[in-house]
């Protein structure tokens, strides 16, 4: 039901990409998506300046093997590291950017999903051979991906500190542009951690290779939305409820395209509807009806600052797995101060009166109408 609602068309490309970033984000302004904000514009001119030198790239690697010993090689691409606050737009510019992109080998990912896979294909490589496994998976991403954007960058386990500085130093020999989002300055990752002086090779080498652009908006945009939204548990399941998970969906990505998302959680395959920077989509079916556990949420909550639930039922008797596994859902997100915005068959009080556990639902009722108030709405994420 959810793609159904979500389709969107794909925006036809411009081989006049002058300026066309600029020209995006005036037309975000003027339909009252976004607001104008300096400090974004400053850092939209540099993702147009990456655009172009990408753009020159492609076009001298097209000419034939004279054309390009007649022509002036261009410069290599150096990537960007875009750090700041929550809510100052730094999903909404990579979204910009990454869509306006006309390479063919590009790929956008959630940097959690992204490590997920990275543990993935070193186990099984180190299964099947003895070489290299962090040098033949960074031949296999370059090989197939020329520009690499990795939203809500951070760093809080030993393991991936120990891969990120040699499969990034081949990344950039390889001539891998990277695009990153973070909470934090390359300086500030991995505080506290094991053996970070070892991980701070990591961070100068990212320095050296990447711009780094620090976003200074006057104000959290999300935040704002969030004290303006009037209503963040909606029902009945009516059509006006698909209204509202549309609107949220667009307000809170800049109208994102909807991609499912897979985390790989303990070896296992956890499906969201949608993935967008720390903004997810999901519905109760995803989440209940699955067999999914504390250890799953927890990983949901601390990479997801905003989760948007579809069709929340009336629980009874007959569901109380489903209702026990929300019960752990709703607890988890609160711990975290996850922003939950989400419609359901009935107001809250009436979720779950009777059966096993009724009475333990209760702290769910009251936790779910605490996190409808402006005080909680205005909490910051814990993600850690």
């Amino acid at each position: 039901m959810l793609k159904k609602i979500f389709q969107r068309k794909k925006s036809t490309q411009t081989s006049d990409l002058s300026g066309l970033l600029a020209r995006q984000y005036r037309q975000q302004v003027d339909q009252k998506n976004i607001q104008h904000d300096k400090a974004q514009w400053l850092a939209l001119e540099t993702l147009q300046s990456l655009l172009d030198s990408l753009l020159a790239v492609a076009t001298y690697n097209r000419k034939a093997y004279i054309q390009r010993l007649l022509s002036p090689t261009p410069l290599k691409c150096q990537g960007l590291y875009i750090f700041g606050d929550v809510g100052r737009g730094k999903s909404m510019l990579m979204a910009l950017f990454y869509d306006a992109c006309p390479i063919e080998h590009k790929r956008r990912i959630h940097f959690y999903i992204f490590m997920l896979e990275v543990h993935a294909f070193i186990h099984k490589w180190r299964q099947q051979h003895k070489s290299d496994a962090i040098t033949a998976l960074a031949k296999k991403i370059s090989g197939s991906t020329k520009l690499l954007c990795l939203d809500e960058f951070h760093v809080t386990d030993i393991a991936d500190a120990m891969i990120l500085e040699r499969l990034f130093r081949q990344f950039y020999e390889l001539d891998l542009v990277v695009v990153m989002t973070s909470n934090r300055h390359p300086d500030d990752l991995y505080l506290g951690g094991l053996q970070r002086e070892q991980f701070m090779i990591f961070t100068q080498l990212l320095q050296k290779e990447s711009k780094i652009i620090e976003l200074v908006a006057h104000a959290d945009y999300r935040l704002t939305r969030l004290q303006a939204t009037k209503v963040s548990y909606y029902s009945p399941l009516d059509s006006h409820a698909d209204k509202f998970l549309v609107d949220n969906y667009n307000k809170f990505t800049n109208y994102a395209k909807i991609q499912s998302g897979i985390l790989n959680i303990l070896g296992r395959n956890v499906t969201l509807s949608s993935i967008y920077g720390d903004v997810a989509l999901t519905s109760f079916e995803e989440l209940c009806e699955r067999s999914l556990g504390s250890v799953d949420y927890a990983v949901i909550a601390r990479n997801f600052s905003i989760l948007i639930m579809a069709n929340i039922p009336k629980l009874s008797t007959e569901n109380r797995n489903e209702a026990k596994r929300f019960m752990t859902l709703i607890d988890v997100l609160y711990e975290h101060k996850v922003k939950l915005l989400c419609t359901a068959e009935v107001p809250t009080q009436e979720l779950y009166t009777e059966g096993d556990g009724a009475f333990e639902f209760k702290r769910t009722v009251s936790r779910l109408i605490e996190m409808q108030s402006t005080n909680y709405l205005c909490k910051k994420h814990n993600g850690h």
